[in-house]
């Protein structure tokens, strides 16, 4: 008699929700730093969590959208800039 869920049931949930949770803070992060690299890392983090099903789908949304306004920040100061990149 088994108690518990399957391991490699458990396993993806928990991977799901820590892509979830992972795209959140790489998201809320971008904002401030590295934006060109964590921008993109927190939509995949999020598209992935919400395709696979995670428990915390608000986590993945929010992620998802820190991630595109890290883009959308990036774009704003290099047009601002009139370069390919920006800095502080």
């Amino acid at each position: 008699m088994q108690l518990t869920a399957p391991a490699g049931r458990r396993t993806g949930l928990r991977d799901t929700d820590g892509m979830a949770v992972a795209s959140f803070v790489l998201g809320l992060l971008g904002l401030l730093v590295l934006n060109v690299f964590l921008g993109p890392i927190a939509i995949v983090l999020a598209t992935v969590a919400l395709v696979r099903g995670t428990r915390r789908p608000g986590r993945a949304w929010l992620g998802l959208g820190l991630g595109v306004a890290d883009l959308v920040v990036l774009a704003a100061f290099m047009q601002a800039d009139n370069t390919i990149s920006w800095s502080i």
